[in-house]
C-alpha cells in the first residue's frame, strides 16, 4: 500500500512538472539550468576543495549499509547514512591554532539537522547510556573555523554513540594530540574519522533510528613537501577504559577500508596509495612522545 501511494505521488509530481514545462517552458529551462549549475559547483568545486585526494567513496555499491549522502558544512564535510543514523565518515583539515583565535562558549544542546531524513535529535540519546560523540571536534572547529563551524559540529549528523570512557577520555586525548601536536609538527593535517559496525545490528534503546558502532577509526594524512606523504591510522573499540596509550590501537588504512567498505584517497597514484594504506608507522608523527598525554579537559 505504501509503495502504491508513493508511486502515485511520483506520477502526480511528474504530471505537475510536465504542466509547468508546457505552460512556461522558459521558467522550466531556467530552473533546470540553475539545478545544473548547483550540481556542477557542488561536485566539481565545493566538495573537492574540502577533501584531500578525493571525497571518500563506497567501495561496493551493492552493500546498502555503506551508502551515504554527502553533507557539506562550515569547516568539515561528511557522508551521512540515514539507514544507520551515523556519519560513516567525516573529513576536516587541521592547522595550528592562531593566538588570536576566539575561545567560544561550548553549546549545551545539539541540533537536529534538517537534511537528515531520520530526524535524529538531542533527545534521541537521552537515557540511552551513550554519549553524543562529536566526529568533527568542537574545539578544532570553533578555534580554527569560528562560530558557524562550531554550530555545525553540534548538528546530530556529526554525532555517533560513544561510551563515556571512550568519548570523554581516550577520544578526547586523541583530539587534543591531533591539533596541539600533529598540526604544529606538519603545519597542515587532513583527518578522516567515523564509526565501524559489525554484522550484528544494535540500536539505541531510546530510538530505532541510530545504530550503535562497535568501534571508531581515525586516519591522518599530511604532505609536508610535494609528493611526500605520511599517514597514521587508529581503530579503537567502544569498551576502552580511556587511559590506554594511543599507539595501542594503531592500524592500517587498508584494515579500516575492509571494515567500513569505504575507499579513501583514491586520487593518489596507485603505487603511492597502496604503500601508504598498508603502512603502520607512528614514528614520523612522534607518536610515542604523545601517546600517554592526558586530555585537555
Amino acid at each position: 500500500m505504501r509503495r502504491t501511494k508513493q508511486t502515485a505521488n511520483n506520477l502526480l509530481l511528474l504530471f505537475a512538472l510536465a504542466q509547468l514545462a508546457w505552460r512556461n517552458p522558459i521558467a522550466m529551462l531556467l530552473a533546470l539550468l540553475a539545478a545544473g549549475g548547483w550540481y556542477g559547483y557542488e561536485y566539481q568545486i565545493a566538495r573537492p576543495a574540502m577533501a584531500f585526494q578525493g571525497v571518500p567513496q563506497t567501495a561496493d555499491w551493492h552493500q546498502l549499509t555503506s551508502w551515504f549522502r554527502v553533507l557539506r558544512n562550515d569547516g568539515f564535510i561528511l557522508g551521512y547514512s540515514d539507514l544507520r543514523g551515523n556519519p560513516l565518515w567525516v573529513m576536516y583539515k587541521l592547522h595550528p591554532v592562531s593566538e588570536t583565535a576566539p575561545n567560544l562558549h561550548r553549546p549545551s544542546h545539539f541540533s537536529a539537522d534538517w537534511r537528515g531524513l531520520n530526524r535524529v535529535t538531542h533527545e534521541s540519546y537521552t537515557g540511552s547510556g551513550y554519549d553524543r560523540g562529536h566526529l568533527a571536534p568542537n574545539y578544532a572547529m570553533s578555534r580554527l573555523y569560528g562560530a558557524a563551524a562550531q554550530a555545525d559540529s553540534f548538528l546530530m549528523t556529526n554525532i555517533s554513540p560513544q561510551k563515556a570512557h571512550l568519548n570523554q577520555k581516550w577520544w578526547q586525548r586523541l583530539e587534543s594530540v591531533e591539533i596541539d601536536h600533529f598540526a604544529h609538527q606538519f603545519g597542515q593535517v587532513w583527518v578522516v574519522t567515523g564509526p565501524v559496525f559489525d554484522d550484528q545490528i544494535e540500536r539505541l534503546k531510546t530510538t530505532s533510528s541510530v545504530e550503535i558502532p562497535d568501534a571508531f577509526y581515525k586516519i591522518y594524512m599530511t604532505e609536508p613537501s610535494p609528493g611526500t606523504f605520511y599517514t597514521l591510522a587508529f581503530l579503537v573499540p567502544q569498551n576502552v577504559q580511556g587511559k590506554e596509550p594511543l599507539d595501542q590501537f594503531l592500524t592500517s588504512i587498508d584494515t579500516i577500508e575492509r571494515k567500513t567498505g569505504l575507499d579513501f584517497f583514491y586520487k593518489l597514484d596507485d603505487d603511492i596509495e597502496n604503500r601508504l594504506e598498508a603502512a603502520v608507522d607512528g614514528n614520523p608523527w612522534q607518536l610515542q612522545q604523545v601517546a600517554r598525554l592526558p586530555a585537555r579537559y
